[in-house]
């Protein structure tokens, strides 16, 4: 049996490269919306007023739920949030 070596988590659970870099943006704009709720101090329900969303939709952002929230969805959020979003594009190594 040989070793395989990843630099990321998602490079080793997901089937695809596209599928591991669409699991690592989604990862990247759930936390920057984590941190931006707990900065502002917003209950659930009220972060869920502002982001034009259920509370539920909320709970399952703060529990982490990744795999219900596409990245589009994020995009949108982080954007009611007033957050900025800002994409580097790189040769892959």
């Amino acid at each position: 049996m040989t070793q395989q070596a990843f630099t990321n988590v998602w490079d080793a659970l997901e089937d695809s490269p596209s599928e591991a870099e669409n699991m690592k943006l989604r990862a990247k704009l759930m936390m920057a919306l984590e941190t931006h709720i707990h900065a502002k101090g917003w209950t659930q329900s009220e972060a869920a007023g502002r982001l034009g969303v259920s509370q539920p939709r909320i709970s399952d952002l703060l529990r982490g739920k990744i795999s219900l929230f596409a990245l589009d969805t994020l995009v949108n959020m982080a954007v009611v949030a007033g957050l900025k979003i800002e994409i580097t594009v790189t040769e892959a190594a």
